[in-house]
Order: C-alpha cells, then sequence, then structure tokens
C-alpha cells in the first residue's frame, strides 16, 4: 500500500473478520501486467471495458488516469455499464447525463492502491474520490465465494497491477448514496416509529444535512424497526413518547424521548469495522456511551457484566447494516435499547493500535514504520501529537515491530510506540487521545518496555491528564522492582505481561502515575513531557485506566493481546 501521509484517514479504521464460516477461503492474487496504466488496462480489453473507456473519455478523466499515480479502480464490464444505462433510461454513454457520469467514475476511484488484502466485511480504509466509503464483504453461492462491493457489484477479476495503480473488474456499475440518513429511514415504513421520533425531539434536519465541510459531515445512526420496538411492547409513536417522554415536550433537551435519540446518534461515520474497533462510542446524548465488542462473529452493544452479572446487549443485524448515506452511515438494531447510564469501566489501551498504522497491512502487526514531520504544521497521526524540537529530522514517531527485539518479545501484540523525548533536539512532549473513558475515578497506569541499550540516559517525565499534572513520574529506562504483586502496588508497580517465564525479568513494566477523575465521558488528553536527560527509546506498550476501586493487577496480556487472569 502506498505510504502517502496526505492520505492517511482521521477517522479510527480496523479490520473486521469474516462472519460468515460458509465463505471459503479466498487466495489473494496479484496480477501484473506490461500495460503503462489503468487506460493502458482498459484499452486492451475492448470486449470488457470499451464503454467504461467511453465514460473516462467523456467526463475527461482519462488523461489524469493515464499518469503517474497511485489508485485503486473498480472497473465496470460493458454488460455492468449497459445495465446502468438502461436503468437510467441512456441508450449510449453520449446519452448519459455528464454529471452523473463524473460521480460515477468518482466513486469508482480511490487516492491509494487497495488490493484484496483489505477487503474485510466492512468499509475500505479510504474513501472514494466521490467522499464516499466502499463497503466490502463476501457474497456465498453454490460454494464459490465472490467478494461484493457496496451489495451493489462481484469482483470477478481482482488485484490487477498496472503502472500506476490496483484494478478490480465488477460485474456492475456502482452507485453512491444520494439520500441522507433520516430519509432513508423515512422511504422505509417499518422504521416510521422511530422517524417519528426523530421528527418530534428535532433531530430530523441534523440527520437531513450534508455539511459541506467534510470534518463536520458525518454521524453515525443505529435505528430501531418497528419490530425491533413492538418486541419490548412499543407499538406505536404514542407508546413510545408514554414511556419516555416525562417532560411533555420530546424537543426539550433534558426530556427522555429527547435523550434516547440522541443516545442513538454517534459522532462520525462508523461502519460496522469501526465500530468493534473501539470498547465505547460517544453518543449525542452528552457523556454517555455505548459500548461495542465482538461476540462470535456479531457486532454487540452495549453487553457489560457489572458485579459478576452480565447485561445483555443488542446485535446490530449485519445484513441490514452499514447503510450509507451522503451523511452519514446507519445500522440496523436488533431489539429496542435506551440510554446505559454507566458506572467507571476499566480500559486497557494498546496505544500501538491506532487507524494510520492499521491501514498499512504490510506493517501492522509485521514490520515497523517510521513518521517523519517535515514542519510543525504537518500532523500524520490523529490522535498522537508531539511537540516540535529544534531540528525536524529528529521528530520522528515509529510504530516498532518485532518477535524477536528486546524491546517487543513480549509486548502486547509484539508491538510498542517508540518516540525520541528530550530538548533540544528531540521532541519537547508527547501527547495522545484516549479512548472513550467513562466518567469516574481511575488510577492511571504507563506500561512500558525497557530498552536494554538505554539504562544510562536516564530521562525523567511528568505526566499531564487533561492538563493536570500527575504526582508521580516516570523514566522508561527503569527496571520494574523486584517483588509481589501486593508489594508492586503498594509502591505504585505492576508487572502487566503475561508471560510466566518473564517474570523474573523486569524490562515490562507498569507505573502508576497518579489518580484522576474524568469529569465527562469522552476521550481524554494523556501528556508525557520530558523533565531531564533526553531519550531515543521510549517505547509505550499500554496505557491502563482502571477505576480505583477495581483490580489494578489483573488482567495480565498476553502477546497475542487477550486477557490473563491469574
Amino acid at each position: 500500500m502506498k505510504n502517502n501521509l496526505s492520505y492517511i484517514l482521521a477517522f479510527g479504521l480496523l479490520s473486521f473478520v469474516f462472519a460468515s464460516q460458509s465463505c471459503q477461503k479466498m487466495d489473494i492474487k496479484i496480477e501484473t501486467t506490461g500495460d503503462v496504466n489503468i487506460v493502458g488496462y482498459l484499452e486492451k480489453y475492448p470486449d470488457s471495458f470499451s464503454l467504461f473507456k467511453q465514460i473516462l473519455d467523456r467526463t475527461e478523466t482519462s488523461a489524469f488516469l493515464n499518469a503517474y499515480g497511485a489508485y485503486t479502480c473498480f472497473a465496470p464490464t460493458n454488460t455492468g455499464v449497459k445495465t446502468w444505462l438502461t436503468k437510467k433510461g441512456a441508450g449510449s454513454v453520449d446519452a448519459a447525463d455528464l454529471e452523473t457520469l463524473k460521480d460515477l467514475v468518482r466513486f469508482h476511484l480511490l487516492l491509494d492502491t487497495i488490493t484484496t488484502s483489505s477487503f474485510k466485511d466492512g468499509k475500505l480504509p479510504v474513501p472514494t474520490m466521490f467522499s464516499q466509503y466502499l463497503v466490502t464483504g463476501v457474497s456465498n453461492k453454490g460454494g464459490q465465494s465472490s467478494y461484493l462491493i457496496n451489495r451493489q457489484a462481484l469482483v470477478t477479476q481482482s488485484n490487477i497491477k498496472v503502472g500506476n495503480g490496483i484494478i478490480h473488474q465488477i460485474d456492475n456499475v456502482l452507485e453512491p448514496s444520494t439520500i441522507s440518513l433520516v430519509k432513508q429511514l423515512e422511504a422505509k415504513p417499518e422504521y416510521s416509529i422511530f422517524v417519528q421520533a426523530i421528527k418530534e425531539t428535532g433531530f430530523y434536519d441534523r440527520l437531513n444535512t450534508v455539511d459541506p465541510d467534510t470534518s463536520k459531515r458525518w454521524l453515525t445512526l443505529i435505528a430501531e424497526s418497528n419490530q425491533a420496538l413492538a418486541d419490548s411492547g412499543i407499538t406505536s409513536y404514542a407508546a413510545l413518547k408514554a414511556k419516555y417522554s416525562k417532560t411533555s415536550s420530546p424537543a426539550n433537551a433534558n426530556d427522555s424521548l429527547h435523550m434516547y435519540i440522541a443516545y442513538h446518534i454517534l459522532d462520525g461515520v462508523k461502519f460496522l469495522g469501526d465500530i468493534i474497533t473501539s470498547p465505547a462510542h460517544q453518543t449525542l446524548q452528552p457523556q454517555e456511551v455505548v459500548s461495542t465488542q465482538l461476540l462470535n462473529s456479531e457486532v454487540i452493544v452495549n453487553e457489560d457484566e457489572f458485579n459478576g452479572v452480565v447485561e445483555k446487549g443488542v446485535t446490530l443485524i449485519r445484513n441490514t447494516s452499514d447503510n450509507a448515506a451522503t451523511n452519514g452511515v446507519w445500522h440496523d438494531a436488533g431489539a429496542h435499547f435506551s440510554v446505559k447510564y454507566r458506572k467507571p469501566t476499566a480500559v486497557y489501551w494498546d496505544v500501538s493500535s491506532f487507524p494510520e498504522i492499521m491501514k498499512l497491512a504490510a506493517n501492522y502487526k509485521k514490520a515497523s514504520f517510521t513518521w517523519t514531520r517535515q514542519s510543525e504544521a504537518n500532523q500524520p497521526i490523529k490522535d498522537h501529537y508531539w511537540g516540535w524540537g529544534t531540528l525536524a529530522s529528529t521528530n520522528i514517531f515509529t510504530y516498532s515491530y518485532s518477535t524477536t527485539s528486546s524491546v517487543t518479545r513480549y509486548a502486547v501484540n509484539f508491538d510498542c510506540n517508540q518516540l525520541p523525548l528530550g530538548l533540544p533536539s528531540r521532541p519537547i512532549w508527547w501527547e495522545m487521545m484516549t479512548p472513550p473513558i467513562i466518567k469516574g475515578k481511575y488510577k492511571i497506569w504507563i506500561c512500558y518496555s525497557r530498552s536494554k541499550q538505554s539504562s544510562s540516559s536516564n530521562q525523567l517525565c511528568q505526566v499531564t491528564v487533561n492538563g493536570e499534572l500527575m504526582p508521580r513520574t516516570i523514566n522508561f529506562t527503569d527496571l520494574r522492582p523486584k517483588g509481589s504483586d501486593a508489594e508492586l502496588e503498594a509502591i505504585g508497580w505492576k508487572q502487566y505481561t503475561e508471560w510466566r517465564e518473564y517474570r523474573t525479568d523486569s524490562n515490562y513494566a507498569g507505573k502508576l502515575v497518579g489518580t484522576y477523575e474524568f469529569m465527562t465521558t469522552q476521550k481524554q488528553q494523556i501528556r508525557i513531557i520530558p523533565i531531564t536527560g533526553t531519550q531515543n527509546n521510549n517505547f509505550i506498550d499500554m496505557i491502563h485506566i482502571i477505576p480505583v476501586d477495581e483490580n489494578q493487577v489483573l488482567p495480565r496480556f498476553s502477546t497475542d493481546g487477550s486477557k490473563k487472569y491469574f
């Protein structure tokens, strides 16, 4: 995949495992052609692509696809184009609406080279040039598995490598969404109760608006069908209002019906594959989140265990979810759910799992990768920032991966984040935004891998949480002290890794930096600031944010990321 940081997305992305056990394993083969570029390949096979080539010519797209670059093109065959033209009432490419053709071309092109290795039953890691995402899945018919794009076209030949990118041949034309979130639901009578609640609570306009600023445009809506509501005894809007509206004014932000709808709307575009990347997602209801997890290949919201009792969650129905709209995506909830007011919950944050490295399939959990900032304005990684030092050449951030290296061999997923720190020539601080943390009082543990080559550097750092200075400092070159779990916890240390044979070695250490009370449920800011010394080998593996009244020592974590309660 092309390492072009200008195309790195701001959205959280993670591969989503295939759900259907009936899907056969499909080999990923890359076919290299002798053609210079995408246009040359299409011209070579007129029996398959002459009509798509005509579309490129008429929209004046052939010129830039004839030049150097790195693109992914989903190329519909002549049969697919003919079907689409008939649907549009156009007898030929020349008779079709020009603006519609331009949109069509943009929807079939991505500004990156994406092979089928990124087709993980969810949205692709980069948007199309039309600024909407494509969703991939698997179709299984008669024992034959094929990739399905946007539920509209099958991939009939994949991973065709040309000089300026990758081509995937598809059997139909892909059509972008032209309807907003709420308009899509409004057109479906089976969601009439939920739509009426959207209108009465005042969220209709927001869910119908396509903000020209794409940083503000996207929303994710979890919709409840009439059947899901009926299963909970709610058979009309009047019944829904009677259950929740306590002020008789659903548009009032303090009304429980208003809160119910706000709780079903997430900020940002989050397909199912995005939803499972975080244990919680903030809703439009202030300070409240929905929890999410993947259980038996199903995406479940709000299934949690409190005091040993499992509260059953709600499944997002896969084949009726991931519905792209002009201003976001909506999912279909398998049952009714309301605002869940939560107690503080531990977050065991693997800081090396972030969208920009996950997007690099050749590196994530495979090989190290380094980002270098060329200017202070350059910000290649969302939610990870580092203060500008005097020498740009040392303003680097490294994702460090190895199964044998002394600093990653027993780390979670065999990876860590490495960042040089210290004046005058290194970054002057390192700041991260956490996943959403439920409001409450927590202990903050920095879990790191000590570089054996760095013991003489003795760099001392302080940590702030949302700008508040934590009382304990941290030195990434310190060994974890010896002692029992209780003895270590008493002096602010713990072992966070699971490997029994490594317990006698203290290079993997969890250091308590302080206690902090989060007043709102949201992402929080953690900053590490060097006080004295300079150091290139600061390796952070995890940050544990644990409610003060919960076990601070367990679970431990294995190299595959699994939790161990012993």
